[in-house]
């Protein structure tokens, strides 16, 4: 086994072991750290010029976020995940049209948008999350709390 191929396993073996350990709050911590991984990546490729890589690596953006968008629950959600459900629509959108137009700008528009759900996401402490959502085996939408 080469060495990159091993450092490669490696990660490989350290994501799984992260994922499986984590709770669903974690776990959509994850989705977006991913999502915005791979969108750094297609932006890197497409200054490169390298369509294989920007097109592989924005596939697989948009692949994250539909797991995100699905993994939304309306029920408990409710506006929240309504707002969440249209903003994953709009960044899909703006994912395949910086595909087709190899516009940089729009994947760092993409990049601004998930980053403040991430933000937001990130601010969510875990002792917040009721129990029904950890043990829901779902990711949904946390209710929030009033202040």
């Amino acid at each position: 086994m080469t060495r990159k191929g091993a450092l490669q396993q490696y990660r490989q073996i350290g994501a799984q072991s992260a994922v499986t350990g984590a709770n669903p709050h974690r776990l959509i911590q994850m989705l977006l750290e991913g999502v915005l991984e791979k969108i750094a990546v297609a932006k890197g490729a497409m200054a490169r010029n390298d369509v294989t890589q920007k097109c592989t690596h924005i596939s697989g953006a948009i692949n994250i976020v539909d797991g995100l968008q699905s993994s939304l629950n309306h029920d408990q959600g409710g506006e929240i995940a309504a707002n969440l459900d249209r903003l994953y629509d709009y960044v899909v959108r703006r994912l395949l049209e910086a595909n087709l137009y190899n516009d940089g700008a729009m994947l760092e528009e993409v990049t601004y948008l998930l980053n403040e759900v991430k933000k937001g996401w990130d601010a969510i402490s875990t002792a917040h999350s009721p129990m029904a959502y950890e043990s829901s085996g779902t990711a949904s939408i946390p209710p929030t709390s009033s202040r």
